[in-house]
């Protein structure tokens, strides 16, 4: 009867042992696992899917979405060589590792191997836990059996990816690698793949922007492994040991920050897919700082580029440095409400075209007139006389608009920017004549929209940062036709001294008092919007669109490309004649409001306009003549004197530059020279 007890006795420690089995399952099973949601940095990418900028989570660790298909292959071959050799095969725990290192230990009585899989790792860091006591490493063990049995290995590596210490406030291998290589983990060399293996396990010891050589020898220990393991060849080992070790960390990308920070407060998305072209954007902030070298530091810049064919922005510049607060580079200059200066003025004429008032031959008076008590003058203070509509919009001239502009009616233009889509803000809630020469608030991006209607031939487009997956309902603002007589005759105006001819049309603008400069262009693929100014609001003394924002305007589109494509030709409908072959009522304009023929108007007899004059210590003698006193006198738009019955002001300007000087007499009228002085 024994082989029965054998029996009974095997029969009974199987039976043991499955209840062993059973309860060890149970205990693992219960295993309270950690949240395997990590929070991860927000981040803008551009067109290419490469990042413009990056965020930190809400400790202010860098941790950056990353998973075994954004790594480098070599770099995971890498990882599981040197942590884990056996990690595709064991179920959390390496039982030949543990063996090893179990007699090690009482061999040697120290600890010579350790036996931590890299899915106890990732356990270790899931929890937050130290590795020194044996109770720490026993619920390391269960919780990676645990893992084990709910996730893949790929999601497995996706954790420790994400979560592995690097130094410092890096955390994942996709945030270490932009801070010590400054690139993605994508394509890492084998000796930086390395040291990204042998990062984790002294982060702090082996940082390379503070302890070089620990991580120069431990990235070294890693390649000679590497080498013994046959996952490198010789060769590549030895140009690996030869590559200089990386000994800095470096910023993390910063462009397009305005942008950037407006897309994440409007989402709690972790990744933001933009329109924008990476390396444009990055040529055009390198553009806008280099713009400002030799300006006032309280002087400021803002930039928009867009594809207006399909209304995508390609670069967007808020400020020339966004960490700059003399030049208030936290504000978005781009979006803030500014006034427009001249730049609406080609839109009065596009409508005055399409009620068939004006064509651009036709002759308009540029004289001085009043509607009602609105007296506007050209901003130099001199008058034309008679001239072509061409001429008048090339030049500028602010009473031809106007007398345009009151026989089309200001709600007209308003509607034009509505259907636009332009968000505008008027004072006083009511629009009159003024808002055709800036007297009205608009953004950079809107203007930029508008003009990108222009370009297509008078069809609205949406301007759009983020890719849409349905087209925009489209308006029409202006006529092929009156679209084309204006971009006519704006790719007629000279380009800025120096700036190379191209078939770009264009227009500038300054708004009163100096206060913000203004270039807007287009080709037949894309506009640009350029505008400089202060972000307070401050004048800036002597400032034009036409000598500050128009060359960077030109040196905006030479980084954009170096052969502007064609504008839209010239539909069937248009009239191509001279002014005597126009139809009689198209021959000249006949403007409303009453002609000023008053000859006793204030003039500035000395110096004359555009006068280069030399500073001495009795500073600049300004004559007037005619004018009913007493006057006040303006410098740079700064009242100086009121109540005055001298025709002569001594006026002390404040060093070398433009210096815009006005005099208004007792009745309202008034002269303005500007000068340069020396």
């Amino acid at each position: 009867m024994k082989w029965h007890r054998a029996i009974l006795t095997v029969t009974v420690g199987l039976y043991l042992a499955a209840v062993g089995r059973d309860q060890f399952d149970d205990w693992i099973d219960a295993t309270l696992i950690p949240p395997l949601a990590i929070e991860v940095g927000q981040e803008v990418l551009d067109r290419k899917g490469d990042l413009l900028r990056a965020y930190q989570v809400d400790d202010g660790r860098w941790r950056l979405a990353a998973d075994i298909t954004t790594v480098d292959p070599d770099y995971v071959r890498m990882l599981v060589a040197y942590e884990d050799k056996r990690f595709y095969t064991h179920s959390g725990l390496d039982l030949v590792a543990l063996s090893r290192a179990a007699w090690q230990a009482l061999r040697y009585q120290r600890m010579v191997s350790g036996a931590s899989t890299l899915t106890m790792q990732t356990a270790r860091l899931l929890e937050g836990s130290g590795t020194g006591q044996w109770k720490g490493k026993l619920r390391q063990a269960r919780l990676a059996l645990a893992l084990e049995r709910r996730l893949s290995k790929s999601d497995i590596l996706n954790l420790y990816l994400q979560r592995a210490p690097f130094g410092g406030n890096l955390e994942g291998v996709r945030a270490a690698s932009l801070a010590y290589f400054g690139k993605e983990p994508r394509r890492l060399t084998p000796a930086q793949s390395a040291l990204l293996v042998a990062l984790p396990q002294s982060p702090e010891a082996r940082r390379p922007d503070r302890n070089p050589q620990a991580a120069h020898k431990a990235r070294d220990r890693v390649l000679r492994r590497m080498l013994g393991a046959g996952i490198i060849s010789v060769e590549t080992a030895e140009t690996a040991l030869t590559e200089p070790p990386s000994n800095k960390r470096r910023p993390f990308p910063l462009r397009a920050a305005h942008l950037s920070d407006r897309l994440i407060a409007t989402s709690l998305s972790d990744r933001f897919e933009t329109t924008l072209d990476g390396p444009l954007q990055r040529a055009l902030e390198t553009l806008a700082r280099q713009s400002m070298r030799q300006q006032d530091p309280r002087l400021s810049i803002a930039m928009v580029v867009a594809d207006h064919q399909t209304g995508e922005i390609l670069a967007s510049v808020g400020s020339p440095d966004f960490a700059d607060d003399a030049r208030e580079g936290f504000v978005d200059m781009t979006r803030a409400l500014r006034s427009p200066g001249s730049t609406l003025k080609p839109f009065v004429y596009g409508l005055g075209f399409d009620r068939g008032l004006i064509h651009p031959e036709t002759l308009i008076e540029d004289r001085p007139r009043s509607f009602g008590t609105y007296a506007p003058v050209n901003f130099d203070g001199q008058f034309r006389g008679e001239l072509r509509v061409r001429e008048a919009l090339q030049a500028s001239l602010n009473l031809p608009v106007v007398s345009l502009l009151d026989k089309i009616g200001p709600a007209n233009l308003t509607g034009t920017l509505r259907r636009a889509g332009v968000q505008a803000e008027i004072p006083g809630g009511r629009a009159g004549l003024a808002i055709g020469l800036g007297g009205l608030g608009i953004s950079l991006h809107d203007l930029v929209q508008v003009y990108a209607s222009l370009a297509r031939g008078g069809q609205s487009v949406v301007l759009h940062e983020m890719p849409v997956n349905r087209s925009q309902k489209a308006s029409r603002l202006l006529s092929s036709k009156a679209a084309w007589y204006v971009t006519d005759i704006l790719e007629g105006i000279a380009p800025p001294a120096g700036a190379r001819a191209r078939d770009i049309a264009y227009k500038t603008g300054t708004s009163y008092g100096h206060r913000d400069t203004l270039a807007i262009g287009y080709d037949g693929r894309h506009v640009i919007g350029i505008w400089m100014g202060r972000p307070d609001g401050t004048p800036v003394p002597g400032a034009f669109g036409a000598a500050l924002a128009a060359p960077v305007l030109f040196q905006a589109f030479e980084r954009l490309k170096t052969v502007a494509d064609p504008l839209l030709p010239a539909p069937s409908d248009v009239l191509m004649v001279g002014t005597s072959e126009l139809p009689k009522p198209l021959r000249k304009f006949k403007g409303a409001g009453d002609l000023l023929v008053d000859q006793n108007r204030p003039q500035i007899a000395f110096p004359p306009d555009g006068a280069k004059i030399a500073s001495g210590s009795d500073g600049v003698f300004v004559q007037i003549r005619n004018g009913a006193p007493p006057f006040s006198w303006l410098a740079n738009g700064t009242p100086i004197a009121s109540r005055s019955w001298d025709r002569q002001m001594q006026i002390s300007p404040n060093g070398r530059g433009f210096l815009s000087v006005t005099v208004v007499d007792s009745k309202g009228r008034s002269a303005k020279t500007e000068l340069f002085v020396d």
